[in-house]
C-alpha cells in the first residue's frame, strides 16, 4: 500500500485560511503542523500565530498540534498559543492524528489537518482518514533532509495543481 499524498485543499498560508468558512461547513477540530506551518522551522510562536489561535477560540473550534519533534521542542510552543499537543507523533502513521481525534472528543469527519510537507503531514492525515490541508512552507531555511523530501514532493505538486487551483477549498467538502 503506498502513501497517498494528495491533500483535500492546497492555501498558500495557515494564514490565509478562511477558518470560517470551515467552522460553517462543520468542522469542529483543527491538527496543526508546527514547523514551516505556524512558525518558521524550529522558531517559538510569534505573535501572528497567537493571535490566530486566540481567533478559533472565537469562532469555537478546538485544536491540537502534532509533530515529530521531541516534546521539548513542542511543549513551550504549545505553552505559547494555549494548545494541546502531540509530540513525537511518528508521522505519517496514523497513530498521532488518532490520538489528536481522541483527545479533541471529535468525530473524524469534524478534524481537518493542515502541514507543509505531502510526505509526512498530509500522507498522515489521509492515513487516518482526515481532510487536509497542504500549506506552503513559512520560509525556505529546513534541515538537509526536509530540503531533499520538498524536490520529491515537487513532482506530486505539479500533478496537483494540473487539476486544481491553489485556495480552492472545494475538496474539503466533499
Amino acid at each position: 500500500m503506498g502513501l497517498h499524498l494528495i491533500p483535500s485543499a492546497y492555501i498558500n498560508s495557515t494564514y490565509d485560511i478562511d477558518f470560517q468558512l470551515l467552522f460553517d461547513n462543520g468542522f469542529r477540530g483543527l491538527i496543526f503542523d508546527i514547523d514551516n506551518t505556524l512558525t518558521q522551522h524550529g522558531a517559538p510562536a510569534k505573535n501572528n500565530a497567537v493571535k490566530l489561535f486566540r481567533e478559533l477560540d472565537e469562532i469555537g473550534f478546538k485544536y491540537i498540534l502534532i509533530s515529530n519533534n521531541h516534546e521539548e521542542r513542542v511543549a513551550p510552543f504549545a505553552e505559547q498559543v494555549g494548545a494541546e499537543f502531540v509530540a513525537d507523533a511518528g508521522k505519517p502513521l496514523a497513530k498521532g492524528y488518532n490520538a489528536a481525534i481522541e483527545r479533541m472528543g471529535i468525530e473524524r469527519e469534524e478534524a481537518v489537518f493542515i502541514g507543509d510537507q505531502m510526505f509526512t503531514d498530509i500522507a498522515g492525515a489521509n492515513a487516518a482518514s482526515i481532510k487536509s490541508i497542504l500549506v506552503r512552507p513559512l520560509s525556505k531555511k529546513e534541515p538537509f533532509h526536509i530540503k531533499l523530501k520538498r524536490m520529491l514532493e515537487a513532482p506530486v505538486k505539479r500533478v496537483y495543481l494540473k487539476n486544481h487551483n491553489i485556495g480552492d477549498y472545494n475538496g474539503l467538502f466533499k
